[in-house]
C-alpha cells in the first residue's frame, strides 16, 4: 500500500490515528463487571477523537494485561466485537483493531465481522522475545484467513515493536522488505522501547529510504512537540498516551489535547 492509498483510506494526509484504549474486558483480572461501562467510555473516547479531527481509530484492549502471546479466548473478541460494532455505528471514520499481544486471526476476524478498515499486527514476521515470552508472526496463517473471508482489511505491522527485543539482530532495511514482501504487510509501522516512548527520527527515515512509497506510520511517543518534525518522514502517527488527560494512557481522551496535538502540525 503506498501513501496515495493511505491517504484515500483516512481522506487525510498526514493522518493522525488515534487509540481507544479499551477498559479491561471480560475475562480479564481488571474487569469490572459492567460491560456497558466498557462500551460508554469507548464511545466518549471515539467520539471526542472524531470531533477535534483525527483521520481514524484504534481500538486496543489495552485494559487486558497481562496478555496473551497470541490467541485470546473467545469471551475477549466477543467483546472487542460489540465495541467495533458499537463504534461502527456511531463513528464515521475509519476503524482499525490490535488484538494484544499477538492475536492477529482474531483482529482480522473481528475488522471482518464488523467492517474494520485494517489491522495492527505486532510480530508478523519473524520473532521477538516479549514480556509475553518468545512470540513468532502468523503470516501464512494470517493472509489466508483475509483471503478466505474475502476480507478488504489492511494490515499494519510493526517492525522492532515496543515491549520487545530481537533474537538475532538485522538491518531495518531486511526487515522492512521482509513485512512488506514475503509476509505481505501492507504498512509499517514504527515505534519506540516502550508504550509513550518517542520513536527514532534516524529510525524513521531509515525506514523511509527501504520502504520507499510504501506507507510508513509512526506509533509511539508522538507530542505537539514533535508532530511536525515526525510527519515530514512518516506518512501517519498513531497517538495515545499524549492525547489523554494528564498525559496518562489509561485516562479517558482530552479533547483539548488533541485538537492542541492536531494544530501543531496543521497551522
Amino acid at each position: 500500500m503506498n501513501r496515495e492509498e493511505l491517504k484515500h483510506i483516512f481522506q487525510q494526509a498526514p493522518a493522525v490515528i488515534g487509540m481507544v484504549h479499551l477498559p479491561a474486558l471480560p475475562g480479564s483480572p481488571g474487569f469490572s463487571g459492567d460491560v456497558e461501562a466498557v462500551h460508554s467510555a469507548a464511545l466518549s473516547d471515539a467520539l471526542a477523537l472524531q470531533q477535534a479531527g483525527v483521520g481514524a481509530l484504534m481500538v486496543e484492549n489495552f485494559g487486558d494485561a497481562p496478555f496473551f502471546p497470541d490467541q485470546v479466548p473467545a469471551e475477549t473478541v466477543a467483546a472487542m466485537a460489540s465495541v467495533l460494532r458499537l463504534l461502527r455505528a456511531e463513528c464515521s471514520l475509519p476503524l482499525g483493531v490490535n488484538v494484544l499481544r499477538n492475536d492477529a486471526l482474531s483482529a482480522m476476524a473481528v475488522a471482518a465481522a464488523t467492517g474494520a478498515a485494517f489491522i495492527r499486527v505486532n510480530i508478523l514476521s519473524g520473532t521477538r522475545v516479549t514480556d509475553q515470552g518468545v512470540i513468532s508472526g502468523r503470516a501464512a496463517e494470517l493472509l489466508r484467513l483475509r483471503k478466505n473471508l474475502r476480507a478488504d482489511v489492511k494490515i499494519f505491522a510493526d517492525v522492532n515493536v515496543k515491549h520487545s527485543a530481537p533474537l538475532v539482530s538485522r538491518s531495518l532495511e531486511d526487515e522492512a522488505a521482509e513485512l512488506t514482501g514475503r509476509a505481505g504487510a501492507d504498512a509499517v509501522i514504527a515505534t519506540g522501547a516502550m508504550t509513550g516512548r518517542a520513536v527514532s527520527l534516524d529510525e524513521l527515515r531509515e525506514l523511509r529510504a527501504a520502504l520507499g512509497e510504501t506507507a510508513l506510520i509512526a506509533g509511539s511517543g508522538v507530542t505537539p512537540e514533535s508532530i511536525a518534525e515526525i510527519l515530514t518522514v512518516a506518512d501517519a502517527v498513531i497517538v495515545g498516551t499524549a492525547i489523554k488527560k494528564g498525559g496518562k494512557t489509561t485516562a479517558p481522551v482530552d479533547p483539548g489535547r488533541v485538537e492542541k496535538l492536531i494544530q501543531s502540525f496543521t497551522r
